[in-house]
């Protein structure tokens, strides 16, 4: 069984709402695991049926205009991220983290069945687009709260020593959510006609997420909440606003907007194969599940590296391997465009944002102390991957025609992981500090170079 820390010293604890300590099992972290898995499940359903979304909701003169404007829409649900996560990150703080991400669950569930019960452009005009773009937005604002309070959650119920591989399952059920779009995509493709998919097909797994909500909402409920005794007045913690400087918050945004947009590339790639490469929807989908899968592996792996030889090594060396290897990467698929090349690109991408991505998410969380950790990690998350992670399709898919070089995509990305790399390397090492004695001042802990 996972359990935590028993230690009266620590401030930092699982109640179960009454203040009684609790064992941590493994269905609780499962409850933060398959939620975060369910919310993000619901966001990227839109970015893997955004062909099929575009031409329901946004009619153009022409596939690609109408594609740009599906995807414009992908990155409207990115604004109002920041807003969830500072909300959330404060009800998280303040109310519990358990509450917070009870109110996420039911917001993104919300905006996706909302989605999937809207009718057509054809069939109501302006209104679709409006109410899908209202959808978006709440969905954003869901997904911006969840990060904060749930990192928060899996860094507290984990020892010292293994707060890499708890920490890991955040990102592991990002990829697991990944995983079940793709499948999905995949099944209703292979079971549908391509009139029946893009008529009403695609509306069928924001229908199945709506449908799991609930049972995600009991798992939840039945979370302990891990609470912050109340600190010493005039600590560091109390008069410092987060409790990091602007120079670490904003390095710790970059790092996390270089994890984003390698992240959406890696989604994007379905669109790709589709609108780019002409290949068929089946090949095309599976390519969303093969993210997925090895995002899950990998992301557990980097927790436990994270956990043996730190997290800044981590962060650097996988994002200056893919300013290397993307374009070469990019130039082989479109040489020869087919399963076992986007397969491996797909892979490969993932295995990059599993790696750093996974680390980053270990130790950004690690810089606050207890009182702001979750409104601290939501915030930088939220906003990093709002600035780059929202447009980075949109982006890609204008570079392409804009350029008229297939390879477009993998430079934009080599350079924004240069730059995340870089970023990096000034953020401190967080292994082996204790985050809990953080309110204590700047002085303790001391933290590894």
């Amino acid at each position: 069984m996972l359990e935590t820390t028993a230690d009266p010293r620590r401030r930092i604890h699982a109640t179960d709402g009454r203040g009684e300590a609790v064992r941590v099992t493994p269905a609780i972290v499962a409850a933060v695991a398959a939620g975060n898995a369910i919310e993000y499940f619901d966001f990227l359903a839109y970015a893997i049926f955004a062909i099929f979304i575009g031409k329901a909701y946004f009619p153009a003169d022409s596939a690609l205009n109408s594609l740009l404007v599906s995807l414009a829409v992908f990155g409207v649900g990115f604004l109002t991220r920041p807003i969830g996560g500072a909300l959330f990150g404060i009800i998280g703080d303040v109310v519990g983290r358990r509450s917070a991400l009870l109110w996420t669950l039911g917001l993104i569930a919300l905006g996706s069945l909302g989605i999937a019960l809207t009718p057509s452009y054809a069939s109501i005009g302006l209104l679709a687009p409006i109410v899908v773009v209202a959808c978006r937005l709440l969905q954003g604002l869901a997904l911006g709260g969840e990060m904060g309070p749930s990192s928060a959650f899996l860094i507290e119920i984990a020892p010292p020593h293994r707060r890499g591989l708890y920490q890991g399952w955040q990102l592991a059920s990002q990829g697991l959510g990944i995983a079940l779009a793709g499948g999905a995509g995949l099944v209703i493709s292979e079971i549908l006609s391509p009139q029946e998919l893009h008529a009403w097909g695609w509306r069928i797994p924001f229908v199945l997420s709506a449908l799991l909500v609930p049972l995600m909402a009991l798992l939840r409920r039945a979370m302990p909440e891990t609470a912050v005794a109340h600190p010493p007045r005039g600590t560091a913690s109390e008069s410092s606003g987060l409790g990091v400087g602007a120079g670490i918050f904003a390095a710790a945004t970059v790092v996390i907007a270089g994890g984003a947009v390698t992240a959406y590339l890696g989604l994007y790639m379905t669109t790709y194969a589709l609108h780019t490469l002409k290949m068929p929807v089946q090949v095309a989908l599976a390519a969303t599940l093969v993210v997925g899968v090895v995002l899950f592996v990998f992301a557990m792996l980097a927790g436990a590296m994270c956990d043996r030889y730190g997290r800044r090594a981590l962060m650097v060396w996988p994002r200056l391997l893919s300013v290397v290897l993307l374009v070469p990467a990019f130039e082989w698929l479109v040489r020869a465009p087919n399963a076992l090349t986007l397969f491996s690109v797909s892979a490969g991408i993932a295995i990059i944002n599993a790696l750093s991505g996974g680390a980053s998410l270990i130790a950004i969380p690690e810089l606050f102390p207890p009182r702001t950790r979750s409104r601290g990690t939501g915030m930088i998350y939220a906003l990093g991957v709002a600035l780059f992670g929202g447009t980075a399709q949109f982006v890609a898919t204008w570079l392409l025609h804009a350029t008229h070089q297939a390879t477009a995509p993998a430079w934009y990305v080599a350079g924004i992981s240069l730059i995340a790399a870089i970023a990096a390397l000034f953020l401190p090492e967080t292994r082996g500090a204790l985050p809990e004695h953080r309110d204590a001042g700047p002085g303790a802990p001391e933290r590894r170079r």
